[in-house]
């Protein structure tokens, strides 16, 4: 098996000390019955000599071999002696120790308790992690003793309550007792699992452990509701995030001009494309940074959906302004011919669209809580686009325009404001916002022709709930209705979510049709 530098060069200085552990130990690692193996990996981690960790480490790595009642591991130039250190030929006949999946987990657990004496912190402190859950009682001692001799504020916790599994059953009452009562500050459902049985009279018998048992359980179940509390909220800012972008577009098309456009879910299906075709070019022309896909993607998605916006609006949308039932008819003819077109292009299935290495992983707030950086930077790059909006909305000639036509569009020809072709230029910018939303999209969901449609009617009740035309009021639209949804569908259920949402849409725009925030102008007072 390949090593690298590192490991060659650590297993060839540290092998002279594994004279320490104990060499019965040692031999038994080679037995035959896995529990004397096992039995023998517990005992030299609770040891923790020196040279422990780099034998252990070669017999994970499959680097350890026995010929007779010998042991040599391989250090990627030759092999020593497990014992002396000393470099020694490997013996005819020779075979590697057996390791299968139960050892390889002891190991990984032992390797690990070793690993909290390192020098290093960062070392240290994954090694903390690694070991909050399914930690034995074998590595009690080992636990007591890095937690007793750790001073950093972080850490020692971590060791805290790694100790207190190890001794949740431990024959002394009272020590179960200590355990019980540390865990209870840990929020895990490892933890919940370890602790339900000490509930029971059948499991545990003494009345204070389980009184404290009961009390821990309550402590973590109110811990993990909010938690899941908070990472539904999160959830449902990615998806709100998602929803604004889409429904952006929506406003500024639909307070501009009007129209219903029933093919604005493929806009986003389009930028979401040009993320897949951009991740194809770079896979095939620029392999070594083919993490840049993606900001790459973002100006071609933007400008393939709003040449797309444009086509569609100089070809059909024009000649039916003022019809708002060819109008829906003739969008959805479009959104029809788009979907077929992807299907040509691209095929019926699925594509896949991969995060670059930056997006992935998360941050970890709480034990149970991670925020995955794909969802937080999408929920960047949709306060970006929203904060370029404003900027282009109230702070450009363009912007000065398309709220003079939004408000009043005979008023502002007369002034000389250029209608038709201020409504193109907002047909393209609300197509090429949403291109953006589908390349937030392809990020977190699945790319294929029929993507858009699902979006299509979250966007228009945003648009309608937000107030037509009102860029605030989508922003809150957007938010609210991404956050309740994935709070009621933990709670819920998907499809029953989506009802209840529905029917508060109902009643909302019942009891205020004008939106969240009234739009003022030729659309008010109609």
């Amino acid at each position: 098996m390949k090593k690298t530098l590192f490991s060659l060069l650590l297993s060839v200085f540290c092998l002279g000390a594994l004279a320490a552990p104990d060499p019965a130990l040692v031999r038994q690692l080679a037995a035959d019955d896995n529990s004397d193996k096992i039995a023998a990996i517990q005992q030299l981690a609770a040891a923790a000599e020196p040279g422990t960790a780099t034998l252990l480490q070669a017999m994970a790595d499959d680097s350890l071999f026995v010929a007779g009642d010998r042991l040599f591991v391989f250090t990627g130039d030759g092999h020593v002696d497990a014992l002396s250190g000393a470099p020694a030929e490997l013996p005819e006949g020779a075979d590697s120790v057996t390791v299968n999946n139960r050892l390889r987990g002891e190991l990984a657990n032992a390797l690990a308790a070793l690993k909290l004496f390192d020098a290093d912190r960062a070392v240290r402190l994954a090694a903390a992690r690694e070991l909050q859950s399914q930690v034995g009682a074998e590595l009690a001692g080992v636990l007591a003793k890095a937690r007793d001799q750790e001073s950093d504020g972080e850490i020692r916790p971590l060791l805290a309550l790694a100790h207190a599994q190890a001794t949740l059953q431990d024959a002394d009452p009272a020590v179960r007792l200590a355990a019980v009562r540390t865990l209870a500050d840990a929020a895990s459902p490892a933890v919940k699992s370890l602790l339900l049985p000490l509930t029971d009279a059948s499991r545990e018998s003494d009345r204070a452990v389980r009184d404290a048992a009961v009390l821990a359980l309550k402590s973590i179940e109110r811990s993990l509701a909010w938690m899941d509390t908070l990472a539904g909220i999160f959830s449902g800012l990615s998806l709100g995030s998602i929803l604004l972008l889409a429904a952006l577009g929506l406003a500024i098309t639909y307070g501009v001009m009007g129209i219903i456009n029933m093919a604005h879910g493929e806009l986003l299906m389009i930028g979401a494309y040009s993320a897949y075709a951009m991740q194809s070019l770079f896979r095939a022309y620029f392999p070594d940074h083919v993490d840049w896909y993606l900001p790459a993607a973002i100006p071609v998605a933007f400008f393939a959906a709003a040449a797309v916006g444009v086509l569609m609006e100089r070809t059909v949308i024009r000649w039916l302004y003022g019809r708002t039932l060819e109008t829906l008819l003739a969008t959805w003819g479009l959104s029809l011919i788009l979907i077929q077109a992807a299907r040509v292009l691209f095929g019926a299935q699925n594509v896949e669209v991969a995060n670059p290495s930056w997006m992935s992983g998360g941050v970890e707030l709480l034990p149970n809580l991670i925020l995955p950086w794909n969802r937080v930077i999408i929920i960047g790059f949709a306060l970006f686009v929203l904060f370029l909006v404003w900027v282009l909305m109230n702070k450009t000639r363009l912007g000065m325009f398309v709220r003079a036509v939004t408000q009043n569009r005979a008023m502002a020809g007369c002034v000389g404001v250029p209608t038709a072709r201020i409504d193109t230029m907002a047909f393209a910018l609300g197509a090429g916002i949403a291109g953006l939303g589908g390349v937030a999209l392809s990020q977190i969901s699945n790319v294929g022709p029929d993507m858009g449609q699902g979006y299509i009617v979250d966007s228009f009740m945003v648009v309608v709930v937000g107030g037509v035309g009102q860029l605030a009021g989508a922003v809150w639209a957007a938010l609210g209705l991404g956050i309740f949804s994935k709070l009621l569908e933990g709670w819920a259920g998907a499809v029953i979510a989506k009802i209840m949402i529905l029917v508060a849409i109902i009643i909302f725009i019942q009891k205020r049709p004008q939106g969240i925030f009234a739009l003022k102008g030729r659309f008010a007072d109609q």
